[in-house]
């Protein structure tokens, strides 16, 4: 890689900083802003290496959980009623006799605040928060208007919670082709409306502040809508994607159990079944994100994980997690699944101009060939630090890991994020990762210029190879584009930077400053071999802790060859190195 792009990751950072520096600086005399979640009376105020604890704010004597008895009795009336009782709060009413929804310091402080930020703790995969969660602690306008029926109180009764979202947005690109905004995450198709998510929890969480009994959790989740794309596994209801190109379709990315052992250290969380990865500041579903778009970052990463995931609080400011799952981003009954090789008798000339009949594929001589040779028993693990302030929070993975051999999304993540909180009204989130693949067929020509080997092009043609065409008649996985056409396969690899600037402009406002680099190296993941920059900044505007909508503009930029405006589902060359792609998005809770 030229060593003046790989210093990029570093300046965007550095620069990132110093401007939040410079801005903070101005803003040092000022006062916090008002609002905020109103504070638990049962906490102790917190103090921290001199830091003086922010003084409580008082509470709208008006606003508090009483109000939910004058919202009616039927159950549209009760929902219209909540809506309007929240709306303008950057909170739900406050409950002066809820139990403490944190463990009492010297546990970390809760660093930010939902409202005007898509969360309240620094992001961590693969579990339910340790030592900050309570049941039925979602704010809910569904569970609300339930709540005098017999089925709202056998639900309240269990701690069993459901709700959900719909979210919508459109773009404004100067892309043309149809999905021309690839590889853009997200707002893949230009100049369009579209119905991105429209999701649905039914879930119990484990009191995970309490020390002294064990306790259980489970969700189950479906998504609808444009961004099922990405949330897609190979394997689970995928066909919609691969069998068809549907523009809206249907996955269920969260289905597990979990269980909360208080006993072992600080707190253990034991997670089975299919749950979000591990890493990432950013997360598929919307209201888990700054902006309504992804960085490209995000866009070509682990997505979800099937397996077993445990989660061990050692101190309060030390965690570690470790599991085990068959593979990334695909269905676990793919292990040791085998499909014909159809390619087991095609011709071809090699590069010396030699006859051959192909008997064979990368892997195996076999007249079968591996489903998925990524649906394997693969390891992953974290080690998590966070200040007793919370001002500061690191977090190291790796996901997925396995001998690496070219798969579905067999990617072998490598990476972390940092957190870092200037004050209440700036933090930076900060990302970085490798990841790579071996044994990845040479396949250059295949949707973009370039030299293809013609043994590599024949077995992906006949269907020798698990991404074949005829295994995924649409949006398949890309091969490689190798430096040596002779080739019959190389090891692939990603390198990536991210970072957002984050500032609470009120209570119910937040803007995101975004800037990305990633070097495709081998055009693997994006199917472009090129080095890309992304620059973006957006608006999270939030009318009530229920709908909140998030207007932003991006620009995109591959270095080294076309990336954008292209389609390779219908062999169409991307044409354009540059993307501008304005969008907007609301997110209606319920």
């Amino acid at each position: 890689m030229d060593r003046r792009f790989a210093l990029i990751p570093t300046l965007v950072a550095g620069a990132l900083v110093a401007f939040a520096s410079t801005a903070m600086a101005a803003d040092a005399a000022a006062p916090a802003p008002a609002g905020g979640n109103p504070p638990n009376p049962y906490l102790v105020p917190f103090t921290y290496a001199g830091l003086a604890p922010s003084a409580p704010s008082a509470v709208d004597p008006n606003y508090t959980v009483k109000e939910l008895d004058n919202l009616g009795d039927s159950f549209f009336t009760r929902l219209v009623n909540y809506y309007k009782l929240e709306w303008g709060h950057d909170g739900a009413p406050v409950d002066p006799n809820a139990p403490a929804s944190r463990r009492a310091p010297p546990w970390p402080a809760q660093p930010v605040t939902q409202p005007p930020y898509p969360f309240t703790e620094w992001p961590y995969g693969g579990t339910t928060s340790l030592g900050v969660n309570r049941p039925n602690s979602v704010d809910s306008p569904l569970m609300v208007a339930l709540a005098p029926t017999a089925f709202g109180k056998w639900m309240g009764d269990n701690n069993i919670q459901m709700y959900g979202w719909l979210n919508g947005g459109f773009n404004v690109s100067n892309e043309k082709v149809e999905g021309g905004n690839w590889p853009a995450a997200y707002s893949y198709r230009p100049n369009k409306l579209s119905l991105d998510q429209l999701v649905l929890y039914i879930e119990r969480t484990p009191d995970t502040v309490q020390k002294d009994h064990f306790d259980w959790g489970f969700r189950v989740s479906g998504i609808y809508g444009q961004d099922y794309r990405y949330t897609t596994s190979f394997g689970y209801t995928s066909n919609a994607l691969y069998g068809h190109d549907t523009i809206n379709g249907f996955d269920y990315p969260m289905m597990w159990l979990e269980g909360y052992i208080p006993w072992v250290a600080e707190g253990m969380m034991i997670r089975v079944g299919r749950y979000i990865s591990i890493p990432d500041i950013e997360a598929q579903l919307a209201p888990n994100n700054y902006m309504f778009s992804h960085s490209m970052t995000y866009g070509y990463d682990n997505y979800t994980n099937t397996g077993i995931m445990t989660s061990t609080a050692l101190t309060r400011n030390i965690f570690v997690q470790a599991g085990v799952s068959i593979g990334t981003d695909t269905a676990f009954t793919h292990w040791g699944q085998k499909v014909t090789n159809t390619a087991q008798t095609i011709s071809y000339t090699g590069l010396n101009g030699v006859d051959y009949v192909n008997v064979a594929n990368p892997y195996s001589s076999s007249p079968q060939i591996w489903k998925d040779p990524g649906a394997v028993p693969s390891f992953a693990g974290c080690l998590k630090y966070q200040s007793d302030s919370a001002y500061d929070n690191l977090y190291l993975c790796m996901d997925g890991i396995n001998a690496g051999q070219w798969g579905y999304n067999n990617l072998q993540w490598y990476g972390g994020t940092y957190y870092h909180k200037f004050n209440e009204e700036w933090h930076i989130s900060i990302e970085s990762y490798v990841t790579h693949q071996h044994k990845v067929l040479n396949l250059s020509n295949v949707g973009q210029a370039g030299e293809a080997n013609p043994e590599a092009l024949a077995i992906y043609s006949a269907g020798g190879i698990f991404a074949s065409p005829n295994h995924f008649l649409y949006n398949g996985p890309f091969g490689a584009n190798c430096k040596n056409p002779a080739l019959l396969w190389c090891t692939t690899t990603e390198q990536t930077a991210l970072a957002y600037l984050n500032y609470r402009w009120s209570a119910l406002d937040n803007i995101s400053w975004r800037a990305e680099y990633i070097n495709d190296v081998n055009g693997q993941r994006t199917g472009t071999a090129t080095r890309y920059m992304g620059l973006a900044i957006g608006l999270q505007h939030w009318f009530s802790p229920q709908v909140e909508v998030r207007p932003e503009i991006a620009y995109y930029r591959s270095f080294d060859a076309p990336a954008f405006n292209g389609n390779a589902n219908f062999g169409i060359a991307p044409t354009s190195s540059n993307a501008v792609i304005g969008s907007a998005d609301i997110i209606w809770h319920f």
